[in-house]
């Protein structure tokens, strides 16, 4: 490494990146030397579920403390060696057909995101080929989000039952905090362009069976002391935070991989909450819990 002002030259596999301001504090008590430290190490199991999908980055220049912003472009400042792909965003706020997004598909690019304070890396549920195809997704997920007063304890309940609903249909799942106040819930399935339409679906069924705990639409009016099944995010045009991805709270949390028998025994919120640390520690003795999601075990929709 050879340091110039408040700038940092590094060898990161076979590409040399300038790093600038590490002793910043992006959180209160990690600055941004922690932060991409704990991207690399976390790098084994995050990268692969970064593999292949267009990633939007969030990122806060100033700390979680400071203004944020949404970065689905790649800047243009971007190194050519950083793979991108042109996806179309019908919609778009500011009146653009498609939008050249960055692949996180490499250790290199991933220190180059956190060097740009990219705290949270969000992705698709579906992946783009080698020459750019748009494949139909391979994941399908559900949000669950807690309305006060219910928390993550109420959140785990949602999940043991929609788990049950969905093995009853035949398909697996596998939890991951969200990082902030809800859970996560993942089906890897054959690549299909019904996962919005099933997800509903399921959402509407679970919410009819357990409408006390349960709300299956948008309206923020019924969520009190609910769980909303967000089942929105398997829209084509949405993302979800990464496994292992930071998240922007006062004290660092990550959106981490966690056991059905930890949601059995999740009594209070701090139960389920996790610090970088803590998840290098829990990756050392689980390796990748949603490693499922990666492989050939892919399922039908109903």
């Amino acid at each position: 490494m050879s340091p110039s002002s408040n700038k940092t030259s590094v060898r990161v596999e076979d590409r040399e990146l300038t790093l600038s301001n590490l002793d910043k504090h992006l959180y209160p008590d990690f600055t941004k030397s922690e932060i991409i430290d704990y991207y690399v190490r976390v790098a084994p199991v995050l990268l692969p579920h970064l593999k292949d999908r267009a990633a939007t980055r969030i990122r806060w220049p100033d700390g979680v403390n400071g203004p944020k912003f949404y970065e689905k472009n790649a800047p243009s400042h971007t190194p050519d060696w950083v793979r991108t792909v042109n996806v179309p965003t019908p919609g778009s706020s500011k009146g653009r057909k498609s939008l050249d997004f960055i692949v996180v598909d490499d250790l290199p690019t991933l220190v180059w995101c956190a060097n740009l304070a990219a705290l949270e890396l969000h992705v698709p549920q579906w992946k783009v080929g080698p020459r750019g195809k748009l494949h139909d997704p391979d994941l399908m997920v559900f949000d669950l989000d807690p309305g006060a007063p219910a928390s993550i304890v109420e959140a785990c309940e949602v999940a043991k039952l929609l788990r049950d609903l969905l093995a009853g249909d035949g398909l697996d799942s596998y939890p991951k905090t969200s990082g902030k106040k809800g859970l996560h819930l993942y089906v890897p399935i054959k690549e299909s362009r019904r996962t919005s339409e099933y997800a509903k679906e399921a959402a509407e069924r679970l919410a009819a069976d357990h409408g006390d705990l349960v709300v299956s639409r948008m309206e923020r009016r019924l969520r009190k002391g609910k769980v909303f099944v967000d089942w929105s995010q398997n829209n084509p045009a949405k993302t979800t935070v990464a496994p292992y991805s930071l998240r922007a709270t006062d004290v660092p949390s990550v959106s981490t991989p966690v056991t059905w028998e930890e949601l059995e025994n999740c009594d209070r919120a701090g139960d389920l909450r996790f610090s970088p640390d803590e998840v290098l520690e829990r990756v050392d003795e689980h390796g990748d819990l949603l490693e499922p999601l990666l492989g050939p075990h892919k399922q039908s929709l109903p």
